[in-house]
């Protein structure tokens, strides 16, 4: 896996061993990127499932301010802050090791407030679109902050008229994006 652009651009970034985690598939990433280019620059950036850090570290490589860079998995964890290491980016990324619903938790305590969530979970569980939900309820997203929810093509976001709007969804194969923006109160 490598930066697509940015400062970092070209370098390697290592992913995790096994099948506990599956990264975002290179045209995915290319496309997530290139649909929120223009909102990156000094922006506040949650990556809630990091895994390998790959999206949060793209993020800070094109200009985000702030990336916190969260997984529940110590392994993950220390790997994310080798490869912030390697892409020299360590100035901009905070690497957290909790489950979600604590991380979030943790950013209300803090009263941080994000402009961009990033957020791919495991599919089946459905805690993608549950920590969707505690982000925009907890208001821990910027007045026009946006989810970028990665998720089964089959198991889309449900709409949260209370909480969120589904700007759109985007297939790629058995993959997909949908964009979520919070509904002014």
């Amino acid at each position: 896996m490598r930066i697509i652009a940015g400062t970092a651009r070209g370098r390697a970034i290592e992913a995790p061993p096994g099948l506990d985690t599956r990264p975002t598939l290179a045209r995915v990433k290319e496309a997530l990127f290139g649909s929120i280019q223009f909102d990156l620059p000094d922006s506040r950036v949650l990556d809630l499932f990091s895994g390998s850090g790959a999206l949060g570290l793209e993020a800070a490589s094109r200009g985000a301010r702030l990336v916190i860079l969260n997984d529940y998995d110590r392994n993950c964890a220390v790997l994310i802050k080798k490869n912030a290491e390697k892409t020299q980016l360590t100035d901009r990324v905070t690497v957290w090791q909790y489950d979600y619903q604590e991380a979030i938790r943790r950013a209300r305590a803090q009263s941080l407030l994000f402009d961009i969530a990033l957020i791919d979970a495991p599919y089946k569980a459905g805690m993608g679109e549950q920590a969707a939900r505690l982000l925009f309820s907890e208001g821990l997203m910027a007045p026009e902050g946006i989810v970028i929810l990665e998720h089964a093509r089959n198991l889309p976001p449900q709409p949260a008229p209370e909480l969120y709007e589904v700007v759109w969804t985007r297939n790629y194969g058995d993959c997909s994006l949908s964009k979520l923006r919070g509904i002014d109160r």
